[in-house]
């Protein structure tokens, strides 16, 4: 006999069947927003390159919210992003420690995988398909 415990609105036997649905490990976050300012680049002790840009985000009616990103090795449509261009993100959270004034801080930022313009359906969807079918949705 199957028992089920309510909790507001969700049961344990639907949170057993989410736990499936959305593998363990999974870090998966898909942004669209606009370029708050011209990107940054760095070039590390490594020799890798970084960009880093702050995306705003603007859901409805809600107040806008502004979402660190940072991305490793950037492809080179990068040099083609400016101020205020409306693209979408996809990557994975982050929170990384540093040094800094004689004490560790962190940051949480998103690690992008790829920045592609908001207008390119066909490459967005390309892109997301491999990391959706990953999640169980049928």
């Amino acid at each position: 006999m199957a028992t089920s415990v309510t909790r507001g609105n969700a049961s344990i036997a639907q949170a057993s069947a989410t736990s499936q649905l959305v593998p363990c490990g999974t870090n998966l976050v898909v942004l669209r927003g606009v370029l708050r300012r011209d990107p940054e680049y760095r070039t590390l002790p490594s020799g890798d390159e970084l960009l880093s840009f702050d995306l705003t985000v603007r859901e409805d009616d809600l107040p806008a919210e502004s979402v660190p990103v940072v991305w490793l090795n950037p492809a080179v449509s990068a040099a083609r992003l400016t101020e205020s261009d409306d693209v979408v993100v996809i990557g994975r959270v982050r929170r990384r420690f540093f040094r800094a004034g004689g004490s560790t801080a962190s940051r949480t930022e998103v690690l992008a995988e790829k920045v592609l313009s908001a207008r390119s359906f066909a490459r967005i969807r390309t892109s997301l398909e491999p990391r959706v079918a990953g999640l169980n949705l049928e």
